[in-house]
């Protein structure tokens, strides 16, 4: 998470949606930044808004507007997978090594998931306990073009965007049946993304 506090705005860092990224490129320009650990760096919308926007935000001023950057819903598990079958953790229970991604999915669609899926729904990264929608400017990461331009227009600033925390590559293909199935039971994920792209 990141605070620019001239700009009133705030980067919230959805996992696995190349915000180490931008990160890296925008911390210089930050007021202030929570970098670890990994629970607190990446505070969810509804975290910032009841816990730490009223110790920044002071009574009367112009509220902190939101950002975040949301991943095609498959895509994003794909990148869980992969980052989570790293050799570094191969013998825990977090370990995506020993399993193929169907596997992986079917755990992430289980009540509860599995330790190796544990890894929440963006869908509720960046809403209320409701389900509704309390990012102010939310983006693709297909489209990181449009969160560059923001945040350039936004800061006054140049990006220079390097990519970090790459996974490797992996089979991501998935049986018709839980393809059908994860598009189901991830109706809002898919939803949200969908809307960004009207």
């Amino acid at each position: 998470m990141l605070l620019f506090w001239k700009a009133k705005l705030v980067l919230l860092a959805v996992p696995k949606t190349g915000t180490t990224a931008l990160e890296a490129a925008l911390l210089a320009h930050a007021d202030a930044a929570i970098l670890n650990p990994p629970e607190k760096k990446h505070l969810t919308a509804r975290r910032w808004r009841n816990q730490l926007a009223p110790f920044f935000e002071n009574r009367g001023t112009r509220q902190i507007e939101t950002m975040a950057v949301i991943r095609e819903p498959r895509d994003w598990l794909g990148s869980w997978y992969r980052y989570r079958a790293r050799p570094e953790i191969a013998a825990t229970a977090s370990s995506t090594a020993a399993m193929d991604f169907t596997q992986f999915v079917t755990g992430w669609l289980s009540d509860p998931e599995p330790e190796y899926a544990r890894v929440g729904r963006q869908s509720r990264f960046v809403s209320n306990a409701e389900g509704k929608l309390i990012v102010d400017h939310l983006f693709r990461y297909e489209e990181m073009e449009k969160a560059i331009a923001f945040l350039e227009a936004r800061l006054g600033i140049a990006l220079d965007l390097g990519r970090r925390n790459i996974s490797p590559q992996a089979d991501l293909t998935l049986p018709p049946a839980l393809e059908a199935r994860l598009h189901h039971e991830a109706a809002a994920d898919f939803a949200l993304w969908a809307s960004l792209g009207k």
